[in-house]
């Protein structure tokens, strides 16, 4: 995609929503960090089907703690991987409690130390948490990277990568909600809708879904 069609396509997808908004429910950094950890393999539905009753009792990593991994199970017992997840984050909330002064750290080298914690999960908080104009490389990001010819990539990594490269700077705050949010309800990994799409003409996937008649 050449440089000018990638700033279309960020206009476009601008216009339709100036102020796109993750889907994960949380009420401040701490309660997103634990969010995003729970996601791993998992829908936003239902994470926020779980951590609504959680997040009403517990919002720090003290009240986690003292909650512990039997009670949080219960919590989390419809999300998937839910026994090594709940490990995960009461193993996070201690550190941040011990070398932290419990608050959540605002670099990714040092969230990535944390249990649970990798690249992915680590841009996705400092992104909404903290305004950092990272770029969280999930399955509809790698797929849209290479499908659309915006950033290709072998790798989650290679893709991340391509995409600081290639976004202009103007765009990169918003850029990964607005790819995500195009992926999952417009470039569908199966059967993507491009009659519907806003950014088709731009797009270099050759082969397109058609209107059937």
């Amino acid at each position: 995609m050449k440089k000018a069609d990638i700033d279309t396509m960020f206009a476009r997808l601008s216009q339709a929503n100036p102020d796109p908004q993750g889907e994960l429910h949380y009420v401040n950094a701490y309660t997103l960090l634990v969010a995003v950890v729970l996601s791993a393999q998992a829908t936003d539905v239902g994470v926020n089907r779980a951590t609504g009753p959680l997040f009403a009792e517990v919002d720090t990593p003290e009240k986690m703690v003292e909650l512990g991994v039997d009670r949080l199970k219960e919590f989390i017992k419809t999300i998937g991987l839910f026994n090594s997840k709940a490990k995960n984050v009461i193993a996070l909330s201690e550190i941040l409690i011990r070398n932290h002064d419990s608050k959540v750290p605002r670099d990714r080298e040092t969230l990535e130390t944390l249990p649970g914690v990798g690249r992915k999960t680590a841009n996705v908080v400092l992104n909404i948490a903290f305004g950092q104009p990272t770029i969280a490389v999930d399955t509809h990001l790698f797929r849209l990277g290479n499908r659309t010819g915006l950033a290709n990539g072998k790798t989650p990594l290679a893709v991340e990568l391509a995409l600081e490269r290639r976004i202009p700077e103007h765009w990169k705050l918003h850029a990964h909600h607005w790819l995500i949010l195009h992926g999952r309800y417009v470039c569908k990994a199966r059967k993507p809708d491009c009659p519907e799409c806003t950014i088709s003409d731009l797009c270099r996937f050759k082969d397109k879904t058609v209107l059937s008649t």
